[in-house]
């Protein structure tokens, strides 16, 4: 199942490591995120995306991958895929949050592994994965170095649009740039 790049938009953010809230998703400023996660998705569905790209990552990847699966509910044709690097990359997780990501993963239209084994190399290739097959990147970034900036700069390089939300601001509209 082929989707068209025009109408595709793909989730880059950070782990708990980084968010200030960490793994406390009853925290007022997780609360906030999600809020502006499924507002930027409406957002996004109005101007004509259908089709959502998430990493799957522990954390923000997870948050947007369950708002565009809850977008789905109110709209069919919204699609949503998990992009998920190797096959092993929520092996060291804690158990319930394993179980989180498989139930999401189970709901997604598609789920796309972008290589079979582990290298040190593989986020980033499952980062360009996603950004090469979107018109948008919707992202959760404090300015920190890491993978979320680095896949930022490639969708810069690749003329994305793109949708920042500050996790030091949760509530604040994306601050929207296009090259």
């Amino acid at each position: 199942m082929a989707y068209e790049e025009t109408f595709t938009c793909c989730f880059t953010g950070h782990r708990p490591d980084k968010l200030p809230w960490g793994l406390d998703e009853s925290d007022p400023r997780c609360l906030a995120i999600k809020r502006s996660m499924t507002r930027e998705l409406e957002g996004l569905y109005r101007r004509g995306y259908r089709h959502f790209i998430s990493g799957m990552a522990m954390g923000c990847d997870l948050y947007f991958a369950e708002a565009a699966l809850s977008l789905r509910k109110r709209y069919p044709e919204v699609t949503v895929e998990g992009a998920v690097p190797c096959p092993t990359q929520a092996q060291k997780w804690p158990e319930r949050l394993r179980r989180r990501r498989r139930l999401i993963l189970n709901d997604c239209d598609l789920e796309t592994v972008v290589q079979q084994h582990y290298d040190r190399f593989c986020m980033h290739r499952r980062d360009r994965y996603m950004v090469d097959r979107s018109a948008a990147v919707l992202a959760v970034f404090d300015g920190t170095p890491g993978g979320t900036q680095y896949t930022l700069n490639y969708a810069m390089d690749k003329g994305r649009e793109i949708l920042l939300l500050d996790p030091a601001r949760p509530e604040a509209d994306a601050a929207r740039f296009t090259l």
